[in-house]
């Protein structure tokens, strides 16, 4: 039967005779193998789920209203758009999933019964709770949580930016590197929450709920202009171009250590080769084509940032965060400094989960405990690089 309503759904998609909308509301799917299923738009509402195989799935626009998903394996799934009002998430696997303008909050959903009429369906905890789910890297753009629970919810670099999340219960969830970006706080309940190093520019935090909260390198909107000893960052780095463009001759070279760069929002090209900035933000910023051959990048924030062919031969980069930075066509080799001597570019334990190198150039490179989980690898060049077996 299952068989059959994916064979006409697939139809119905294809716009081909015989074809139609996959209505599986109140279906039986427990631990059902649905690895990859195309189900864009069906109909799952009061559906049991639990257990069920769903990674990689499509269920864009789905109205799964009301559904048993306790248990789900839903990892890197797409549920664009899709109506979880109601929904038992409970232990869910959500790990890379897209839920941009999902429908997360409470509902409760109701069948007949010859008897004794409407009966509510209630799931094993509340309906429309996130306890103990995992949504690490998930993109939750414009999710709506309003009033949700979410306790002990892994949330780890989610994609937040301008979710609803207005009452939201997260108690005790970890957020860590979450992009919060214009979220919508207002009495959202974040005790005992970790929050560290996440993107919280432009949101309004006054009527959030913070006890006990860990905000530890939370980031905050940059000043207009940034000093380093009264200097404006944009003149020190103005003065490292004209040293780098003379050799020497004039200007001075760059020491800026735990600097946050964002206010100058774009270095695009800049001539920034030996710049010295370990442990600074350079957090979403621009960095695409920019001359970084020999620089001190240790311990550097560089997540989201978009560093496509970016010259970063020899650089170093330890302990540095990269998570979902671009570094597509990026040099990463050696950097020759005489005949027959080469400085390796250095990203031991670096951070560079759902990074994208695709068609870098990474000879040689050396990433001793780097976390790659989930990066972008394909034409990426990584001969005699130096990494665990």
């Amino acid at each position: 039967m299952l068989r059959e309503v994916l064979a006409g759904h697939a139809r119905f998609r294809a716009g081909l005779p015989g074809g139609r909308r996959a209505n599986l509301s109140h279906t039986d799917l427990t631990h059902a193998m649905l690895a990859g299923a195309d189900l864009t738009d069906a109909e799952l509402s009061g559906a049991k789920l639990s257990g069920a195989t769903l990674n990689g799935a499509m269920l864009d626009g789905s109205v799964m209203f009301g559904a048993d998903m306790r248990d789900v394996d839903m990892r890197g799934a797409s549920l664009r758009g899709a109506d979880l009002r109601g929904a038992c998430l409970r232990g869910a696997n959500l790990a890379r999933a897209d839920l941009t303008d999902c429908d997360l909050r409470e509902g409760l959903i109701a069948v007949q019964d010859p008897a004794n009429g409407f009966q509510i369906i209630r799931h094993e905890g509340r309906a429309g709770e996130l306890d103990y789910a995992v949504l690490t890297g998930a993109r939750m753009t414009d999710v709506h949580l309003n009033g949700s629970l979410a306790l002990s919810t892994d949330l780890t670099d989610s994609d937040l930016t301008h979710a609803v999340l207005n009452g939201a219960k997260l108690r005790n969830a970890i957020l860590d590197g979450c992009d919060l970006k214009g979220a919508q706080l207002h009495v959202t309940d974040f005790t005992g929450a970790s929050l560290r190093r996440a993107d919280l520019t432009g949101v309004a935090l006054a009527d959030a709920v913070l006890d006990e909260a860990d905000l530890t390198g939370a980031l905050r909107a940059p000043p207009p202009i940034f000093y380093v000893d009264d200097v404006p960052l944009h003149e020190i780095l103005a003065d490292h171009e004209a040293w780098c463009d003379t050799d020497g001759l004039r200007g001075a070279p760059a020491r800026v250590g735990e600097v946050d760069f964002r206010s100058l929002r774009s270095l695009k090209g800049r001539r920034l080769t030996a710049l010295h900035a370990p442990r600074s933000i350079f957090y979403g910023i621009s960095l695409q084509g920019a001359h970084l051959q020999g620089a001190d990048l240790s311990g550097a924030d560089l997540r989201k940032a978009d560093l496509r062919d970016a010259d970063l031969r020899g650089a170093r980069l330890m302990d540095a965060l990269l998570t979902r930075a671009d570094l597509r066509g990026a040099k990463l080799g050696p950097l020759d400094i005489t005949a027959g001597r080469q400085v390796r570019t250095d990203l031991c334990r670096a951070d560079l989960r759902q990074a994208d190198l695709r068609g870098a150039s990474a000879r040689r490179v050396r990433l001793l405990e780097a976390e790659l989980s989930g990066a972008k690898l394909e034409g990426c060049d990584l001969t005699l690089a130096e990494m665990e077996a």
